[in-house]
Protein backbone atom coordinates (compact mmCIF):
# COMPACT_ATOMS: atom_id res chain seq x y z
CA UNK A 1 0.00 0.00 0.00
CA UNK A 2 1.14 3.67 -0.42
CA UNK A 3 2.38 4.72 2.57
CA UNK A 4 1.05 8.23 2.33
CA UNK A 5 -2.17 7.01 1.02
CA UNK A 6 -2.86 3.75 1.84
CA UNK A 7 -4.24 2.91 -1.62
CA UNK A 8 -3.35 -1.03 -2.60
CA UNK A 9 -0.86 -0.44 -5.18
CA UNK A 10 -0.29 -4.40 -5.16
CA UNK A 11 -1.73 -7.74 -3.83
CA UNK A 12 0.22 -11.07 -3.31
CA UNK A 13 -2.05 -13.91 -2.81
CA UNK A 14 -0.87 -17.48 -1.32
CA UNK A 15 -3.93 -19.59 -1.11
CA UNK A 16 -2.83 -22.55 1.29
CA UNK A 17 -5.76 -25.24 0.97
CA UNK A 18 -5.00 -28.81 3.50
CA UNK A 19 -5.65 -31.78 2.05
CA UNK A 20 -8.10 -32.99 4.36
CA UNK A 21 -8.13 -36.34 3.26
CA UNK A 22 -4.35 -36.52 4.14
CA UNK A 23 -4.78 -34.58 7.43
CA UNK A 24 -8.29 -36.93 8.54
CA UNK A 25 -7.05 -40.22 7.52
CA UNK A 26 -3.61 -40.46 7.78
CA UNK A 27 -2.87 -40.83 4.32
CA UNK A 28 0.13 -40.31 2.68
CA UNK A 29 1.32 -38.32 -0.67
CA UNK A 30 4.03 -39.70 -2.63
CA UNK A 31 5.99 -37.09 -3.43
CA UNK A 32 9.48 -36.55 -3.25
CA UNK A 33 11.40 -33.55 -1.53
CA UNK A 34 13.44 -32.81 -4.58
CA UNK A 35 9.90 -32.35 -6.55
CA UNK A 36 8.75 -29.83 -4.01
CA UNK A 37 11.48 -27.97 -3.81
CA UNK A 38 11.93 -28.21 -7.72
CA UNK A 39 8.59 -26.60 -7.77
CA UNK A 40 8.99 -24.03 -5.01
CA UNK A 41 12.47 -23.01 -7.10
CA UNK A 42 9.68 -22.55 -10.33
CA UNK A 43 7.64 -19.88 -8.55
CA UNK A 44 10.59 -18.03 -7.04
CA UNK A 45 12.09 -17.62 -10.40
CA UNK A 46 8.63 -16.60 -11.25
CA UNK A 47 8.28 -13.62 -8.43
CA UNK A 48 11.39 -12.77 -8.95
CA UNK A 49 11.40 -12.13 -12.67
CA UNK A 50 7.87 -10.34 -11.88
CA UNK A 51 10.03 -7.13 -11.95
CA UNK A 52 9.52 -7.21 -15.95
CA UNK A 53 5.69 -6.87 -15.67
CA UNK A 54 5.00 -5.16 -12.41
CA UNK A 55 4.37 -1.39 -12.39
CA UNK A 56 7.60 1.01 -10.92
CA UNK A 57 6.40 1.69 -7.62
CA UNK A 58 7.64 5.15 -6.75
CA UNK A 59 6.67 5.88 -3.51
CA UNK A 60 6.97 4.83 0.10
CA UNK A 61 5.30 1.45 0.46
CA UNK A 62 4.16 -0.44 3.39
CA UNK A 63 2.42 -3.80 3.57
CA UNK A 64 -0.13 -6.26 5.17
CA UNK A 65 -0.09 -9.49 5.99
CA UNK A 66 -3.59 -10.91 5.39
CA UNK A 67 -4.36 -14.42 6.56
CA UNK A 68 -8.17 -16.03 6.08
CA UNK A 69 -8.83 -18.75 8.66
CA UNK A 70 -11.44 -20.92 9.65
CA UNK A 71 -13.68 -19.51 12.31
CA UNK A 72 -12.90 -21.85 14.72
CA UNK A 73 -9.11 -21.23 14.53
CA UNK A 74 -7.35 -19.89 17.25
CA UNK A 75 -5.16 -16.80 16.39
CA UNK A 76 -2.87 -14.56 18.16
CA UNK A 77 -4.46 -11.68 20.39
CA UNK A 78 -2.43 -9.18 18.34
CA UNK A 79 -4.28 -10.37 14.99
CA UNK A 80 -7.12 -7.58 13.88
CA UNK A 81 -9.64 -8.08 11.59
CA UNK A 82 -9.13 -6.03 8.24
CA UNK A 83 -10.68 -5.84 4.82
CA UNK A 84 -9.77 -7.85 1.73
CA UNK A 85 -7.53 -4.89 0.34
CA UNK A 86 -8.70 -5.50 -2.49
CA UNK A 87 -7.65 -3.18 -5.84
CA UNK A 88 -10.42 -1.87 -8.30
CA UNK A 89 -10.16 -3.10 -11.51
CA UNK A 90 -6.81 -5.07 -11.01
CA UNK A 91 -4.73 -6.41 -13.69
CA UNK A 92 -4.05 -10.21 -12.17
CA UNK A 93 -1.29 -12.80 -12.93
CA UNK A 94 -1.85 -16.23 -12.01
CA UNK A 95 1.54 -17.69 -10.85
CA UNK A 96 2.38 -21.03 -11.10
CA UNK A 97 1.17 -23.46 -8.16
CA UNK A 98 2.35 -26.23 -6.27
CA UNK A 99 1.60 -29.19 -3.79
CA UNK A 100 3.57 -30.55 -1.04
CA UNK A 101 2.31 -33.92 0.49
CA UNK A 102 -0.23 -32.32 2.26
CA UNK A 103 -0.78 -28.56 0.87
CA UNK A 104 -1.54 -26.96 -2.13
CA UNK A 105 -0.46 -23.84 -2.96
CA UNK A 106 -1.84 -21.17 -5.41
CA UNK A 107 -0.57 -17.92 -6.22
CA UNK A 108 -1.97 -14.82 -7.72
CA UNK A 109 -0.64 -11.21 -8.07
CA UNK A 110 -2.62 -8.49 -8.87
CA UNK A 111 -1.90 -4.83 -9.29
CA UNK A 112 -3.30 -1.49 -10.01
CA UNK A 113 -3.69 -0.85 -13.36
CA UNK A 114 -2.52 2.71 -13.96
CA UNK A 115 -4.16 2.62 -17.44
CA UNK A 116 -8.10 2.81 -15.99
CA UNK A 117 -6.56 6.22 -14.63
CA UNK A 118 -5.85 7.39 -17.77
CA UNK A 119 -8.86 7.06 -19.39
Amino acid sequence: MSKATNEVLERWNFSIETDAEVVEKGLSREKSDKEIMREIQAIMRQIASSITYLPCLDEACVFDVLAYTDKDVTVPFTWIESDPKLIANPQMVKLHSFDTKIHKVDTLVSYKNDEWDEQ
